[in-house]
């Protein structure tokens, strides 16, 4: 049976308990350094409290220490694995392989999405170096994603929700090159998101100040069964910098996803305990998202690109009119259904409220965002006059009404226990069994005295045992085979709370992960490591050395040497964006190659590999 996972991103500790209460069955957090998100890190001391509560419902805590490394920061990553593994941590995802050669203690390792996790040939090669997991690069399509399922043995971890980066993780070196700060040593600038224009060889402008780098939202919703099917084992969403109504929101969206799913098919099991229960219709569109796309994932190419914004747009809702200067909204009907929420209302005006923020894109190609004032009827009172305009598609990207509600309690769970309750003449015995099968037996002596009212007994005595309160607990079935002694109610909930906490200690001890020797044995695979690699010490060095390696490069992070060097590799690709693709269009109706990139000084030049399908951005 295979055991499918629900992986939240969480950025602190309040975060990581959010998405276990509504349905993680896994969570990732950033140590206190080392982490692709550095804003992102977490004590040790959190780390470990996250860990006892994930554990209680039976989920994981997996921790990121995933950027590349120098020589001199090795030792105090050793120790922090060190301090990882006493607490308790389910699994590291790590990028730098230079780890490998150290001391390290007997964690699962996952292979980071950052080691350019993109191919057969690449994951057969982690799972020699032991690796348990491999995070698959977001451009893997659902028929890589098959070969490399039949051709290993390691599990698969995919995301399916959230930001993208236009580069293969891992091969992204333009911050570092522009700003210093690097996406490898988790400092991205997020050039990605930049207004750039692009050049043609003689130096002239044919697209002006946009972000053409920027995309769209991954949303893989529809296409949960087909990623199981192909053998994705866990389901990843992205934002470690996100706040908890985002998180509150989307894992309560693919929780109920995944369970329609499992609900059909008794060969997949979900990896978490309990059974949660939603106050409120989640709906993704509803928080931060800039338009959503499944980037690649059925082998088609679409566009995917947001030039005009890098900034969250929200759900459509319709289209706003200018008319004597006063502004109405009407309908849109193009929603997707599988995004679009049921039972929208066809009048606008019952479903925009005052200080809801609404936005557009305007005549000069800029969002162009207000808060809400006022409604009447159709007609929307802005809070701030407009730009001038027709007609512009309207978008909600703050909907205050959904926001109070996940300010709210959303969502409750709760793992079953059955209750069995035994009566001697000189004892009682409490027996309290979980879903898991963890169990605990809590025996009091009494001095017998009857009952006078049996029956009455017997009900206070199944009620009182019925009410677990705010424990993670809820009674399934309660067994009481006889009741003639009188027991006081104080009596039975003392005994009652004995085996509630001595339940939570045995469950969180229960979920303690099992240690995992990592070993490989060195076989000659490379001759060559070149820079792609990303390889900034000499115990990763060891590594490729192991595997036959007589000729490397040094990762850009260590020599900063970006001359004719590949800064970016995207499957993006921008002809294809703006109607210029050979493979669609007569290539002589397209500009003429080269082309540019241009940000202030900086210009970078764009070669495009139509067998691979791929656009390299250089110096």
């Amino acid at each position: 049976m295979n055991k499918i996972e629900l992986l939240l991103p969480a950025k602190d500790l309040s975060t990581g308990k959010t998405a276990i209460n509504h349905g993680a069955d896994a969570v990732y957090v950033g140590a206190s350094a080392f982490g692709a998100r550095k804003a992102a890190g977490n004590s040790l001391q959190d780390i470990e409290s996250l860990v006892q509560y994930a554990h209680l419902y039976g989920s994981k805590v997996h921790v990121t220490v995933n950027t590349v490394l120098y020589d001199n920061e090795l030792e105090g990553v050793r120790k922090l694995l060190w301090d990882l593994y006493r607490i308790g941590v389910d699994a590291v995802l790590i990028q730098d392989l230079g780890l490998l050669k150290l001391d390290i203690p007997p964690l699962t390792f996952h292979a980071s999405t950052q080691c350019h996790n993109h191919s057969v040939e690449r994951i057969q090669f982690l799972e020699k170096l032991g690796f348990t997991r491999a995070v698959l690069a977001r451009e893997v399509d659902l028929q890589a994603i098959q070969d490399i399922h039949n051709q290993t043995n390691i599990e698969l971890e995919a995301f399916v929700h959230g930001a993208l980066c236009v580069c293969y993780s891992g091969q992204c070196y333009i911050s570092r090159m522009m700003t210093g700060r690097s996406g490898n040593r988790g400092e991205c600038a997020q050039i990605c998101r930049t207004r750039f224009d692009l050049q043609d060889a003689n130096g002239k402008t044919l697209i002006h100040n946009k972000h053409l780098l920027s995309l769209k939202d991954m949303c893989r919703a529809d296409y949960l069964e087909e990623m199981m099917n192909a053998g994705v084992v866990s389901f990843k969403i992205e934002g470690r910098l996100k706040n908890e109504s985002y998180v509150k929101n989307v894992t309560a969206y693919y929780r109920k996803r995944l369970d329609s799913i499992l609900d059909g098919h008794s060969e997949y099991h979900r990896v978490g305990s309990g059974v949660t229960r939603f106050f409120f219709l989640p709906d993704v569109q509803k928080t931060f998202n800039r338009a959503f796309t499944p980037y690649f994932l059925d082998g088609k190419r679409e566009k995917m690109a947001s030039f005009d914004t890098p900034k969250a747009i929200g759900e459509p809702i319709g289209i706003l009119k200018q008319i004597n200067g006063k502004y109405y909204a009407e309908p849109l009907f193009s929603n997707p259904a599988s995004l679009s929420s049921p039972g929208r209302s066809k009048e606008l005006g019952s479903v925009i409220s005052n200080g809801d923020g609404l936005c557009f894109i305007n005549d000069d190609g800029e969002l162009e965002g207000f808060l809400v004032n006022g409604m009447e009827g159709n007609r929307v009172i802005p809070q701030k006059p407009l730009s001038h305009f027709q007609k512009v598609k309207l978008y909600r990207n703050i909907d205050k009404n959904f926001e109070k509600i996940l300010s709210g309690k959303t969502a409750d769970r709760k793992i079953s226990v059955d209750i069995l309750f035994e009566e001697q003449s000189d004892a009682v015995r409490l027996t309290i069994k979980d879903e898991d099968g963890c169990q605990v037996t809590i025996e009091e002596t009494i001095e017998y005295a009857p009952v006078q009212q049996p029956e009455k007994m017997l009900e206070t005595l199944r009620t009182t045992l019925s009410k677990l309160g705010n424990t993670v607990f809820e009674a399934r079935s309660i067994e009481i085979p006889r009741c003639t002694a009188f027991l006081r109610a104080g009596f039975i909930n003392e005994l009652k709370t004995k085996a509630v906490d001595k339940l939570v200690a045995i469950r969180i001890d229960h979920f303690h992960p099992n240690d995992t020797l990592l070993r490989y044995s060195p076989e000659p695979l490379f001759q060559y490591a070149d820079y792609l690699r990303n390889i900034t010490n000499e115990a990763h060095r060891s590594v490729y050395e192991d595997f036959g390696t007589t000729e490397l490069e040094y990762g850009l992070d260590k020599t900063e040497d970006y001359s004719g060097k590949t800064l970016m590799t995207c499957r993006y690709c921008l002809r294809y964006e703006l109607g210029w693709c050979h493979h669609r269009i007569d290539g002589s109706k397209a500009p003429k190659d080269p082309l540019f990139l241009v940000s202030g000084k900086h210009r970078f030049r764009l070669e495009f590999d139509c067998g691979k399908c791929e656009m390299r951005i250089g110096c």
